[in-house]
């Protein structure tokens, strides 16, 4: 049965036997196929389960090829995007890897591999085309809600890894939807508030769209109103906070840099400029706040 044959194509893979994993997900899928009764779920599955292994083998256009159908199958699937987006990356079609890897971010801002492809494609994609290097990016496409907490029962899961754990049930799902975007606004005063220099305001809408919706952004922008405000110690936990769902964002390491600076834990403060830098070694402002603490 297709079920039986996927079971060993995953055995296969686990053992390092890609091509053979290839050929039973290839059989698998022509078996449902055949019957004319597969779910696109579980064809999606397949596909995704068979790039993984020309990822794998290096072929990285039949990745690609097999990523796009799972996808049109069940758009924003996390693996495929994954998938895709790493045989982009082989393929040095950056921009496109980039698309991959922010779309993926939006699905579960959770994923580091996909954090660590945005920062390795910004890298890649200042050096080719300069500065202005977003103007030429692709458009990214909007992730709906259904698509961001919808996530795959256990059959699906994949070789290699596990699925990722179930979400909200459908009835929740249009609160959260209005949660989300009720937070989006707040999130969008507060910044409008920043750009007036009303820092105190701005921490207010902040604060309240942070109750509805945990986001990263949200938090360094909170962050960066209390460091204006010089509430050093609630600037460097939003920043804490932020790392907690995004442990390379530079503007939480930066930001808590400033604040501990300021708090005179010099320690502290040097730490996290220099991972700041790791992930970004020629940030200006990061190397002359280090000058400063050095001299501190």
């Amino acid at each position: 049965s297709p079920g039986a044959l996927r079971r060993a194509g995953n055995e296969e893979f686990r053992r390092g036997q890609y091509g053979p994993a290839a050929e039973l997900y290839s059989r698998a899928l022509a078996q449902l196929e055949a019957a004319g009764d597969a779910t696109a779920e579980e064809r999606s599955v397949l596909l995704a389960n068979r790039a993984a292994c020309h990822l794998k083998d290096g072929a990285c256009s039949l990745c690609v090829a097999d990523c796009s159908s799972a996808l049109e199958l069940v758009p924003f699937g996390i693996k495929p995007l994954l998938r895709r987006a790493a045989a982009y990356e082989a393929l040095e079609r950056y921009s496109l890897a980039y698309v991959d890897y922010k779309t993926a971010l939006q699905v579960d801002c959770s994923v580091q591999a996909a954090h660590d492809g945005v920062n390795r494609m910004t890298k890649a994609l200042l050096e080719k085309d300069g500065v202005n290097w977003r103007q030429k990016l692709p458009p990214i496409p909007t992730v709906p809600i259904s698509a961001q907490t919808r996530w795959s029962t256990p059959s699906a899961q994949g070789p290699g890894e596990n699925a990722p754990p179930a979400t909200a049930p459908q009835g929740n799902r249009d609160e959260a939807a209005a949660g989300m975007e009720r937070a989006r606004m707040l999130k969008e005063e507060g910044n409008e508030f920043v750009k007036k220099g009303n820092h105190k305001k701005a921490v207010e809408k902040y604060s309240e769209s942070l109750k509805l919706n945990k986001e990263c952004a949200t938090y360094t922008n909170r962050a960066l109103c209390y460091l204006t405000l010089k509430q050093y110690k609630e600037a460097a936990q939003d920043c804490t906070e932020a790392l907690k769902l995004d442990p390379k964002n530079v503007k939480a390491l930066y930001r808590r840099a400033q604040a501990f600076k300021e708090l005179k834990d010099y320690k502290s403060s040097i730490a996290d400029i220099k991972s700041l830098l790791k992930t970004e070694p020629k940030n200006t402002a990061a190397l002359r706040l280090l000058q400063e603490l050095n001299r501190a």
